[in-house]
């Protein structure tokens, strides 16, 4: 009878050719971040590292500059010397920063910033000019003199709250100093040869790392990786212009056998298939991580851009504005999908420059969500015509909506919950939880009896669209697998969700198979050039 009732409305659905409205990625999330790509961080990850033999260790990842086209050249994407691009660490439950990884980008040229130049004109009448492009030739691991263009970068562990706490250098294990270098984007298989010619070219920039006071050595990564987050993105921003329920029998199946006209799982659903984006990575020691607390952490990226900006009339490389001022919190991301689900415009921007310490003034979005409420507007009479019936809301009517509290701001208990339990909002991970390898993964995380997953966490291969928009309509108020065995969360009740069992999807598929699995397990970045 459940089945007959969730297809009928899947069927009423369909008839809904607009007006519909569900979720985004994190990419370009707030008015004001869209006028500054460069700090604009588009997905975070934290998980235990699945890498053969990475076992006591966690990998943190946040990826900044959406949209990256391949071919985007001739100056392709670097990052902001202004900022200050920081990971941060929550071990003890109290919303406050523990210790925060921050990230600081110079950039240089050749022949002090003058660039390679070449000789131009006959013999007497020459002159040197610079040219225009960031190589000149062929590069590879290594050859890389043809580059006219560098880009190095700082680490240190900030001890503490990130603005009053204690600095030291993270430590490049290769050279001894404190620089870590950052290779030139994948500009192309002429300029690299071949997609292995890059591979080996960007490794050789993966670096063992000491972090000041952790024993064991870290790694770190800086650089261009193709987005490994997947979204019907157009569809879903032109009022959700799709079906968003599963049609298949099981996601991927190609059976056609589930809601008729449900989207069924493709690659071409995801509208991020050719974009790149820039990777910050670093591998650390769990037991550099944990503190005194539990062993669970909650983790967030932000990026800090100064106060005042005055722009140079003359500008030249190196010298286009005077920064100054206190360093400004303008973008910042946690668990995904949150300032796009959740938060209301009007205080998309606020959320970006909050701390987790401060999210109490966002609580009326995650205890009376409109999300629900707006598919319910939308999809309702439709599903009542289909059915001849008159349910009054397809929308979960538990208030508060303490299914959602504790899947964005608390944790489950025994699984990702900190040992001080401070509503905020952040990744949580269990480091104690093992991690699985990728074949073994389950793209619903805990939904999908994987507990080393999405929400515990989130690995790169985890489908957390899917994943939020089955939880926003209920799907906790059901019982979900844990150990092959249901369990009732005790959060709400399945007559609290009428759709709550109902497989929302984007259709746009997310798995460990799509991406690598060693560090730093993004996919290598697509080339804005292929083989002749």
């Amino acid at each position: 009878m459940q089945k007959t009732k969730l297809t009928l409305i899947a069927s009423a659905m369909l008839s809904l050719t607009s007006g519909q409205v569900a979720q985004a990625s994190s990419h370009r999330e707030a008015p004001n971040i869209t006028r500054t790509p460069t700090v604009d961080s588009t997905d975070f990850y934290a998980f235990n590292s699945y890498e053969e033999g990475r076992g006591e260790y966690v990998t943190l990842i946040a990826n900044y500059i959406p949209l990256q086209d391949a071919y985007g050249g001739p100056n392709y994407f670097a990052m902001d010397p202004a900022a200050v691009y920081a990971i941060h660490i929550d071990n003890d439950g109290d919303a406050v920063e523990d210790m925060s990884f921050t990230f600081k980008f110079s950039q240089t040229l050749p022949n002090d910033n003058a660039g390679v130049a070449l000789m131009v004109g006959p013999e007497g009448e020459q002159k040197a000019v610079g040219v225009p492009l960031k190589n000149v030739g062929g590069i590879s691991a290594s050859d890389q003199a043809n580059a006219n263009f560098k880009e190095n970068y700082s680490v240190n562990l900030v001890s503490g709250p990130m603005r009053t706490g204690t600095s030291a250098a993270v430590m490049n294990d290769t050279s001894g100093s404190a620089s870590f270098g950052k290779p030139l984007d994948y500009i192309g298989n002429k300029t690299f040869a071949s997609a292995e010619q890059y591979k080996a070219y960007a490794d050789s920039f993966i670096y063992s790392a000491t972090i000041p006071g952790c024993d064991s050595p870290a790694k770190v990564f800086v650089g261009q990786r193709k987005d490994p987050f997947t979204v019907n993105l157009g569809k879903v921003f032109d009022l959700v212009n799709f079906v968003p329920v599963e049609g298949d029998s099981a996601p991927g199946a190609g059976d056609e056998g589930g809601f008729p006209g449900g989207i069924t799982q493709s690659t071409d659903n995801d509208d991020l298939a050719d974009k790149n984006v820039t990777s910050i990575a670093i591998e650390v020691p769990k037991t550099c991580l944990t503190g005194s607390g539990n062993g669970s952490i909650g983790a967030w990226t932000t990026a800090s851009l100064p106060q005042a900006r005055i722009l140079n009339p003359n500008a030249s490389f190196g010298n286009s504005e005077v920064n100054g001022g206190a360093m400004t919190q303008v973008s910042r991301l946690g668990s995904p999908l949150v300032n796009e689900l959740v938060i209301g415009l009007a205080d998309k921007d606020t959320f970006s420059s909050a701390a987790p310490q401060d999210d109490g003034q966002f609580a009326d979005y995650v205890t009376h969500p409109t999300l629900p409420e707006l598919l319910n507007i939308l999809f309702r009479d439709a599903v009542n015509t289909t059915l001849g019936t008159d349910i009054e809301t397809l929308a979960p009517t538990h208030f508060p909506r303490t299914d959602l509290v504790t899947a964005f701001l608390t944790g489950f208990e025994g699984v990702n919950q900190l040992s001080v339990v401070t509503p905020s909002e952040m990744l949580r991970l269990n480091t104690g939880i093992e991690a699985k390898s990728a074949d073994m993964q389950s793209a619903f995380g805990v939904a999908g009896d994987d507990l080393a997953g999405f929400p515990n966490g989130r690995r790169p291969g985890d489908d957390v669209v899917d994943i939020a928009l089955r939880v926003v309509m209920g799907r906790l108020c059901y019982p979900i697998p844990v150990n092959g065995e249901e369990v009732d969360l005790g959060l709400c009740a399945p007559e609290d969700a009428s759709v709550g069992n109902v497989p929302f999807t984007d259709g746009a598929p997310s798995n460990a198979s799509m991406m690598d699995s060693s560090f730093p397990y993004l996919a290598m970045p697509l080339p804005g050039s292929g083989a002749e």
